[in-house]
């Protein structure tokens, strides 16, 4: 495993620790297991959806939780004590835990079950104190003319 040196980054730049923060916990998450696959895609302006493959799991052992702009999605299969015999055992119902770094202002609007694929719906939501906004440029009023006199 390659690692990444940030300490230049600590030395020169103020208030990116975050940032850092969230790129070592990227070079760590790539080293993990692919279980389920996912999709993140942009649906529209400042929304997204993440969809993972959960075949096989029920709307009751699936939990979607967020926590300062961590989103976990953690899959737990109840235990089946019925024995089966397998020729080929080729589906995945392990357990998992899936986590998802969201940028500020992005929070959730919902999470949805159909055919087997768990859609969680996002989007960003700036406050209004951070939305562009127009000035208005006020004048200074004008010296009243004296009737008959210039100013």
């Amino acid at each position: 495993m390659r690692t990444i040196d940030l300490s230049p980054l600590y030395r020169s730049a103020v208030g990116f620790d975050r940032l850092a923060g969230i790129l070592e916990s990227a070079a760590k998450a790539s080293d993990q297991a692919g279980y389920p696959p996912y999709n993140i895609e942009t649906t529209g302006e400042g929304e997204y959806r993440v969809e993972l493959a959960v075949a096989g799991f029920k709307p009751d052992e699936l939990s979607v939780d967020v926590k300062e702009n961590l989103l976990t999605v953690t899959g737990r299969k109840a235990a089946n004590d019925e024995p089966r015999r397998y020729l080929h055992h080729g589906l995945a119902a392990r357990n998992f835990e899936r986590r998802f770094q969201l940028a500020d202002y992005v929070v959730v609007d919902g999470a949805d079950l159909a055919d087997g694929l768990l859609s969680i719906s996002l989007r960003r939501e700036l406050p209004e104190a951070l939305k562009a906004r127009r000035i208005e440029i006020a004048t200074a009023p004008s010296a009243p003319a004296i009737e008959g006199q210039a100013a």
